[in-house]
């Protein structure tokens, strides 16, 4: 009696999904009982099932299994050919072609066209002579399908079943680009508990007739007095609700504005892209400088910048032939049209400058102002580097600025940031004197890295700007790099990747 009456308390708290699902569990997959509920989709099977493991009619084990799939270019060559395949049926036609006339032909793009070279040769189909692709392949080995054509064909397969052969063809498709693509899934069993056999020869249709929700249309009619509310279930786990946030990255640099603002600066914003003057020029940063080079520093192909007023860029020239007071310059010809150039910001320094012009117009100091954005560089892409980045920037103009101050900026700026030392190191920059190198240590790589640089604008860049000399404190920290400890990030290359998991799970910047 008492059993009975158990079953009839977990029958009254089942929900109508659950009811849905329990004539089908000895299907026993998660698909195959998809295929008998077609209202239902997997997902609202399987958190059913879930309930239903939690009241103990079910038991769920879920294995993690890497299953390859066909990728973007897999699907296209399964319709199309493999770039091999078309190459081939191109060149069986003459027996031999020019190098040139079978990329013109095949209407393969460079990339295919190398690779599906790559392949026949290295099956001894084809040679190449005197720039001649040359066939050597018999006609059965020709017409037959290649073992990556087949392997392609069967696709999905899980990874750990495959045959000796699908293994090889694997291996020579798994390097090119978005052919095949390995997807980890999970894997559900079910089997039926005691309680669930039971259950499966209830009649559940009773059920059916009790309340889920009270309406105000029922409490004014009363028509829910008389009949049975279901019972809900308040200790099983449910699903995780991951809330909105804001981009963890950008959590940190709305904090750093905070502390800018807070110490009496302004902010200073401009454009990603800028011209060759405003970038390096204005920074007395030479035209031969190897920054200026592709290798290091983004140019927009066929654009022209517009350059301030002549008498601004005279006096930029001056400062890089030698032609001001107290300097010699770089000793060379400055030429406008490198100045023109158009460049992605490699610093945010550019802001710093324009904004002194800004100043000088209007006689705005004593002052200070700050910059939080992205710059970009022809990097090498490492743990540590990126070819895009963010960079804070800060200046100070006054006429009683000094070294210390500077330092002091810096000390307090780091504090607040949660860096409580920090080593500063002498350094060379074309547009400061004195200057410094600015390092953080990193717990996990066990080393000093370099955040930023910083230093007192030299003469050469004022003296254009201001007619004399006035000290300018100027800094320039990676913003990325500092904050790599606080969200345990070991790698610069995790904080742009937009895994939606480590993006629910990252911890929320808090204030120090």
């Amino acid at each position: 009696m008492e059993k009975q009456q158990n079953i009839q308390k977990i029958i009254e708290s089942l929900s109508p999904n659950e009811r849905k699902i329990i004539p089908y569990l000895k299907e026993g997959s998660l698909n195959k009982i998809k295929e008998k509920i077609e209202d239902l989709d997997k997902t609202a099977i399987l958190r059913a099932l879930e309930f239903l493991s939690n009241k103990g009619i079910v038991k769920l084990e879920s294995k993690q299994k890497k299953v390859i799939e066909l990728g973007i270019n897999g699907l296209l060559y399964i319709k199309q050919g493999l770039p091999e395949r078309k190459l081939m049926n191109l060149i069986s036609e003459k027996n031999s072609l020019s190098l040139q006339e079978a990329k013109k032909q095949s209407g393969l793009s460079n990339n295919e066209f190398k690779v599906a070279l790559g392949a026949l040769k290295k099956k001894a189909l084809i040679n190449l002579v005197n720039q001649n692709v040359i066939l050597l392949g018999g006609k059965q080995e020709i017409t037959e399908k290649s073992l990556e054509e087949k392997f392609l064909e069967s696709l999905p397969k899980s990874l750990n079943e495959l045959k000796p052969e699908e293994k090889f063809a694997f291996e020579n498709l798994k390097s090119r680009k978005n052919i095949i693509d390995i997807q980890d899934k999970k894997q559900i069993k079910l089997s039926i508990t005691e309680l669930g056999e039971q259950l499966i020869n209830q009649d559940l249709g009773k059920s059916e007739s009790m309340i889920e929700v009270l309406t105000p249309n029922m409490i004014k009619s009363n028509s829910w007095k008389g009949k049975k509310f279901r019972t809900y279930d308040i200790i099983s786990p449910l699903p995780k609700i991951s809330g909105g946030k804001r981009h963890f990255v950008n959590q940190a640099t709305d904090y750093a504005k905070k502390i800018w603002l807070e110490m009496g600066f302004k902010e200073m914003t401009g454009n990603l892209t800028q011209s060759g003057f405003w970038n390096f020029d204005a920074l007395f940063t030479p035209q031969d400088h190897p920054v200026r080079e592709m290798q290091d520093t983004f140019f927009i192909k066929n654009k022209q910048a517009q350059l301030p007023n002549k008498g601004l860029v005279n006096q930029v020239k001056s400062a890089h032939e030698g032609k001001i007071k107290g300097s010699k310059g770089w000793q060379y010809d400055w030429k406008e049209d490198d100045a023109k150039k158009v460049v992605l910001r490699t610093h945010t320094t550019c802001l710093s400058v324009q904004t002194l012009k800004k100043i000088a117009e209007n006689k705005e100091f004593p002052v200070k102002y700050f910059a939080l954005g992205k710059c970009f560089r022809n990097e090498t892409v490492d743990w540590s580097h990126g070819f895009e980045f963010n960079q804070t920037e800060g200046i100070v103009i006054d006429e009683n600025a000094n070294f210390r101050q500077l330092l002091g900026y810096l000390v307090e700026f780091f504090k607040k940031m949660g860096y409580e030392k920090i080593k500063a190191r002498p350094a060379y920059f074309p547009y400061t004197e004195p200057s410094l190198e600015i390092d953080i240590f990193h717990p996990i790589k066990k080393k000093w890295i370099e955040v930023g640089a910083a230093g007192m604008f030299r003469p050469e860049v004022t003296i254009p700007i201001f007619g004399h000399h006035i000290p300018v404190l100027a800094w320039g920290p990676g913003f990325d790099r500092m904050i790599m400890n606080f969200f345990n990030i070991n790698d610069l290359r995790e904080m742009y990747k937009n895994d939606i998991n480590k993006l629910r799970n990252i911890k929320v910047w808090r204030c120090r």
